[in-house]
């Protein structure tokens, strides 16, 4: 018998979408699965949908609650969820029909198991942003390269129960909610089954002004993870982490300098060392020479 899966989908006003996204699951050849569909207090046509949808199978169950962003959503579906595996699932993105059934062939149950994705934008797939590799899934690589060299997106992973007990979602995050669970379930270096196909799909339908284009709020959302990870993990991997962080952003910054003084014929940059200032500040460090 292979173990049931538990797919939590976080919903906060995206129902145009919501839709092809329970069709993705109901398309499933694995048949063992429950749908937990928790409306974070959308104001569209999100609750109408899901009842359409609870009510044409019992596998889906639904969930209201009062806003409170995806974070809170997740724990919410948590709370519910019976299933040996937990499958993530934002409501706008979308799973290969053969993701669970490939997932759970073999004749081992592994306690974290990873796909590839690619990036879906106007019913067109193209690669994802990075390949995701094994080794990826290990605690240092996690803590160290997240953001900076890869990320995973969550509906990438079919996670054991057991790697997930005891946690939940940073309700204070907006992002990078998702790197300390990678950081939480990697913690033990679990064993890893990586299955070399797309087998999620991450919609990207336009190029609106996201967090990104915002690098002070990067940043601050990037360096918000450190308490969190000083109290899970003690003062020493904290450390470690935020020195990382202000030499990483440092070297950007010489490296912004270096090519703004090549296209501008070698004046010194403005603003350059306030910006390290900046950073250092950001980060509770003070450096050595200033």
């Amino acid at each position: 018998m292979s173990p049931k899966i538990s797919v939590i989908i976080a919903c906060y006003n995206q129902g145009i979408y919501l839709d092809e996204c329970l069709q993705s699951v109901m398309d499933q050849t694995f048949a063992d699965w429950e749908c937990i569909i928790v409306n974070d207090g959308s104001t569209d046509e999100t609750e109408k949908i899901a009842g359409k949808w609870t009510g044409k199978d019992p596998r889906f169950q639904y969930i209201y609650k009062e806003n409170g962003g995806i974070s809170s959503a997740r724990n919410a579906g948590l709370e519910k969820a019976s299933g040996a595996y937990i499958q993530f699932l934002d409501s706008d993105d979308l799973l290969d029909r053969e993701k669970f059934t490939k997932s759970l062939s073999g004749d081992k149950e592994y306690p974290l198991i990873l796909s590839q994705f690619t990036i879906y934008k106007n019913k067109t797939h193209y690669p994802g942003y990075n390949r995701i590799e094994k080794e990826f899934a290990a605690f240092e690589s996690i803590v160290f390269g997240w953001n900076l060299k890869f990320t995973i997106p969550i509906h990438c992973g079919l996670i054991s129960r057991t790697l997930l007990e005891g946690f939940r979602f940073e309700p204070t995050l907006s992002i990078n909610e998702d790197w300390l669970m990678w950081i939480y379930i990697t913690r033990n270096n679990p064993e890893v089954l990586l299955i070399d196909e797309p087998l999620a799909h991450y919609r990207k339908e336009d190029d609106k002004t996201s967090l990104s284009s915002d690098p002070y709020k990067v940043i601050r959302q990037r360096t918000a993870i450190l308490p969190l990870l000083k109290k899970l993990y003690g003062e020493e991997l904290h450390d470690r982490l935020a020195y990382h962080m202000i030499e990483v952003y440092t070297t950007q910054l010489s490296q912004l300098k270096n090519e703004f003084n090549k296209a501008t014929g070698g004046k010194v940059v403005s603003g350059y060392l306030a910006m390290k200032r900046y950073y250092y500040n950001l980060l509770q460090k003070k450096p050595k020479n200033t």
